[in-house]
């Protein structure tokens, strides 16, 4: 018989795995369970566990001495024996579904659903904080206390910081920065509750349809379209409103705007993403369709033998089909938006003109 005592207040255990559990609650197992994953350096996430659960577990680990290497055995035998037993564990509670199925569902069904159940979301809120763009978060920094945009620049990475810190204007960037230099004094609690807060604020804005603004959907519908369609459009929004016609245009990029949105050195790189025969009808066709400037700055910046040989290739083509010819156009300013959006390109940023008092 073995003299020690599994838990305190409990009688002794005899030593045989048979008797080894009689007297021990599941919370003890449990405590017993979590002990052992402890002493061989398993990282349990505990945290993750209701608080109510946490406080038991603790509790009951306080309450706890000593345990014998046959009740030991025996636990945990019945704990393995558990475990195999398991085919298929489901998350409790529609919390854990939802976390479960995070990204799977939409993030409207995912958002209803919490709502309705009354759930928040959970895990470090900081977590889904830098995982924000710097568009998102900055109307946030600017709206909040410089002592909580002090918290909120510490707690983002560097390179998220420094993009929102540029982005704020002058005196509200320096007060900020120097409330960094106060914040030794801020406890973990607080700047969880802080997360928690700005994770909340965003979560209470209204989801949306759509990706992109009006102005960048229809720029790029635009982009798509022939010039005549392109044109009449913009001529209708002059009429409804000059101001979102003007913006439109400014997203809009058409063969007429390789001259000033196109670095000159680019130019070659773009050509290699061209098919020649798309090139030849391009710029066969661009002096009746009006663009001339961008077919002369095109042929400029390639190589002098390059041009040459296009201009004659041109001469011999003859007369070309003004559809054949849009086209073509076409195709090139589709080789420039794909090396735009996979970063192989950076197009230059028109400036805008300064209205000045006569």
């Amino acid at each position: 018989m073995n003299d020690m005592t599994p838990v305190r207040g409990l009688p002794a255990i005899p030593g045989t795995a048979s008797n080894a559990l009689m007297g021990l609650s599941r919370k003890a197992k449990a405590a017993i369970v979590v002990r052992l994953l402890i002493n061989e350096g398993a990282d349990i996430p505990l945290e993750e566990l209701p608080d109510e659960f946490q406080a038991r577990l603790t509790t009951q680990m306080g309450s706890m001495r000593t345990v014998d290497r046959d009740t030991l055995a025996a636990v945990i035998d019945e704990f393995t024996d558990e475990l195999e037993r398991i085919g298929l564990s489901f998350p409790g509670g529609i919390a854990g579904a939802l976390d479960a199925l995070d990204g799977k569902i939409s993030r409207h069904t995912a958002a209803r659903l919490r709502k309705e159940a009354g759930v928040k979301s959970t895990g470090d809120p900081w977590t889904r904080l830098r995982g924000l763009s710097p568009e998102k978060l900055l109307p946030v920094l600017e709206n909040e206390s410089v002592e909580i945009g002090a918290v909120m620049l510490s707690k983002l990475d560097v390179s998220l910081a420094a993009e929102l810190l540029s982005r704020l204007p002058g005196p509200k960037a320096r007060q900020v920065t120097y409330a960094v230099s106060l914040t030794n004094a801020v406890t973990p609690d607080a700047v969880d509750r802080i997360g928690l807060s700005l994770a909340t604020q965003l979560d209470s804005e209204p989801l949306r349809a759509f990706d992109t603004n009006p102005v960048e959907r229809v720029g790029a519908i635009l982009n798509s379209s022939n010039t005549l369609t392109r044109d009449d459009v913009l001529t209708g929004l002059d009429d409804t409103d000059q101001i979102f016609a003007n913006a439109v245009r400014k997203a809009i990029f058409t063969f007429a705007n390789i001259p000033q949105r196109i670095a000159p050195r680019d130019i070659p790189r773009i050509l290699r993403e061209v098919d020649p025969a798309q090139l030849l009808l391009a710029i066969a066709g661009a002096e009746a369709a009006g663009f001339a400037t961008a077919r002369d700055y095109i042929l400029e910046n390639m190589s002098g033998r390059m041009a040459d040989q296009l201009r004659e290739d041109v001469e011999e083509a003859g007369k070309v089909k003004p559809a054949d010819v849009e086209e073509a156009m076409g195709a090139i300013i589709a080789a420039i938006r794909r090396m735009e959006q996979s970063g192989d390109l950076l197009l230059v940023i028109e400036e805008e003109e300064e209205e000045t008092d006569e």
